[in-house]
């Protein structure tokens, strides 16, 4: 689908200052998200997206609220175009930067650098976790989130996967058993590399914003974790942990079990929203 031609009209009344051809648009799993020179323009890819943009705002209104250091998108407005289809759309403020590219972390300078502001981020997700107002307002991760998560899998799509897919995904839907449940951080929920954006001066990365707060939640932080390890490695994860000390090996447990989750999410978000491309690569390794 061509975003800028099928939507052309909307995007050039929401972003008036930018070119049409010079838009950038980009495929989230939830949004396709149209990226002017000073705003932004989310439009949900499904139904249910859309049903979760008001969520989305208010949460994004909060956060804008909390000192965590880095920038998060702020709404400017949320509309309906009109016509026939009635498209939902949500725009927020731009920020500057751009993701790791992928060699970065290979300069030690550059990785020491980059471990010790992710480990400032967590660090301010979780003193913000310990505010009341925040505690109020955001949703804490069901204490039975995990268990439902297993039973959804193996309804849903166990039947889309090969017998060693199945075998596979019973050993790492096992590993969540033993997972304790913990609201005490506000856990972003998809802190990959590509939500995570960054400048850079004299040679070394700035953590300028972050990006994609849909799931953010009262939660365990090493879910946020397991999504940097995902993202970078896990010899880089161990940069952003080794701060805290001598190693935590309940910690680092909760890490590998939930990283272990990563497609599994990814594919049951994707069947429920109707999405057959993320849906085929989340049970890429299933299959």
């Amino acid at each position: 689908m061509n975003i800028r031609k099928t939507h052309g009209a909307l995007l050039s009344r929401l972003l008036p200052d930018d070119e049409p051809d010079r838009l950038t648009v980009r495929q989230g799993q939830f949004h396709h998200v149209v990226v002017g020179s000073d705003r932004v323009v989310c439009l949900p890819r499904t139904r249910a997206a859309a049903a979760r943009l008001p969520e989305r705002v208010a949460a994004l209104r909060l956060l804008a609220g909390l000192d965590l250091g880095v920038r998060t998108p702020e709404p400017l407005f949320q509309g309906e175009a009109h016509g026939a289809d009635g498209l939902p759309f949500l725009v927020l403020t731009r920020i500057a930067g751009e993701p790791l590219r992928a060699d970065a972390l290979s300069d030690r300078r550059v990785a020491d650098t980059v471990a010790a502001q992710y480990a400032t981020l967590l660090g301010g997700l979780a003193r913000a976790g310990n505010d009341g107002a925040v505690r109020a307002a955001l949703p804490r991760v069901p204490a039975d989130r995990w268990r439902h998560f297993a039973e959804d899998v193996r309804a849903e799509l166990f039947r889309l996967m090969s017998d060693s897919g199945r075998l596979r995904a019973e050993r790492e839907l096992a590993a969540l058993d033993d997972l304790p449940h913990l609201t005490r951080a506000v856990v972003h929920g998809d802190l990959g590399a590509e939500n995570v954006l960054w400048e850079w001066t004299h040679g070394l990365p700035h953590l300028a914003g972050v990006l994609d707060w849909d799931d953010v939640a009262l939660g365990d932080p090493a879910e946020d974790l397991a999504a940097i390890g995902a993202g970078h490695g896990a010899e880089f994860l161990e940069r952003v942990l080794a701060p805290g000390g001598s190693p935590n090996h309940g910690l680092t447990a909760r890490i590998a079990a939930i990283r272990d989750t990563f497609a599994l999410q990814q594919a049951l978000y994707a069947i429920r929203d109707g999405d057959e491309e993320e849906l085929a690569d989340g049970l890429a390794d299933y299959r």
